[in-house]
């Protein structure tokens, strides 16, 4: 394992992550969870100003009526698969590897459809 002393800028500070944060490699593609008609969310950085979540789905749709209002803005690019995006307005985005979108605070959307293996990562900033 490697210890390192971690500094990154956010809005124009400085912030240290503590003199000796552990450094791990790790792969997202590696330890997917078993695919069910569910979405699986797995929290894979956080503090207080942002979560890094991946986003395993097979072919999954939001529930009829329901709609994300998040108190976040969110960046999210699709890694594998693809996937349809559904807007309060009416718009409809469509997705393929490699896309991605930015989805500002209290946007009201919802997941259309995945395809049957797709991975998302996700990047909510407060």
């Amino acid at each position: 394992m490697l210890f390192a002393k971690a500094r990154f800028r956010y809005d124009g500070l400085w912030v240290d992550d503590g003199p000796n944060m552990t450094v791990k490699v790790k792969n997202i593609f590696h330890d997917l969870p078993e695919l069910s008609d569910q979405e699986e969310l797995s929290i894979l950085f956080q503090k207080p100003c942002a979560t890094i979540e991946r986003i395993v789905s097979q072919s999954h749709s939001s529930p009829p009526g329901f709609w994300y209002d998040q108190d976040e803005d969110e960046w999210a690019i699709v890694l594998r698969g693809d996937a349809t995006l559904e807007f309060e307005r009416g718009d409809f985005v469509r997705m393929k590897e490699g896309d991605y979108v930015t989805i500002p605070r209290h946007v009201k959307h919802r997941v259309h459809q995945t395809g049957p293996e797709t991975i998302w990562l996700a990047v909510r900033i407060r």
